[in-house]
């Protein structure tokens, strides 16, 4: 595999932070113009390909994130059973009791607002208003079923003029051949 210059390395970081490719290569300092045929191009190169892949096993080792943990969490969330929040009266748990996997995103937030009964000296609480905000469980559902390639959630999406853009890019991969400098 060849060495990468250093903008190209810096391309290859950039890609893993968006891959959006045109955007990855303005911010590795190549031409705005030119940016998604530069791109295009560099995703081409067998050693730019090769450094993006192995960048993002190794961040999925580094962080220990994968698609096998992705769907495990999407699936526990999925899953999660509601009654943990509450005790055996029907009431609210304090959220220290609560499982972790509501603690980490499925609760969004928790507003706790005192009853009271009374005016003045004679003012006294009376209970207590909870209000608890979940994260939408469906959308979880749908990545899943994203993941796993089931139709009904398959988005449809259309493309017209693909064969002129197709065009332009070969026109525009000549045109840099005989000048390489823009791509390195």
């Amino acid at each position: 595999m060849s060495e990468l210059t250093a903008r190209q390395q810096r391309f290859v970081e950039e890609y893993l932070v968006d891959p959006i490719g045109a955007q990855a290569a303005i911010r590795a300092g190549y031409s705005a113009r030119a940016a998604a045929v530069t791109a295009y191009q560099l995703l081409k190169k067998p050693a730019i390909a090769a450094a993006i892949a192995k960048a993002k096993a190794e961040r999925s080792e580094r962080t220990r994130i994968d698609a096998d943990w992705l769907l495990t969490r999407l699936a526990a969330e999925a899953e999660a059973d509601l009654g943990d929040l509450y005790d055996e009266n029907g009431d609210l748990k304090p959220i220290r009791e609560w499982p972790a996997i509501w603690r980490q995103g499925l609760v969004t937030d928790v507003e706790i607002s005192a009853l009271y009964e009374g005016t003045g000296k004679e003012r006294r609480e009376i209970g207590h208003v909870k209000k608890v905000k979940f994260a939408e469980r469906l959308r979880r559902l749908e990545l899943i079923g994203k993941h796993i390639r089931i139709n009904a959630f398959k988005e449809i999406v259309e493309h017209k003029g693909l064969s002129a853009l197709a065009e332009r890019l070969e026109r525009a991969q000549r045109r840099s051949e005989g000048n390489d400098g823009e791509a390195e």
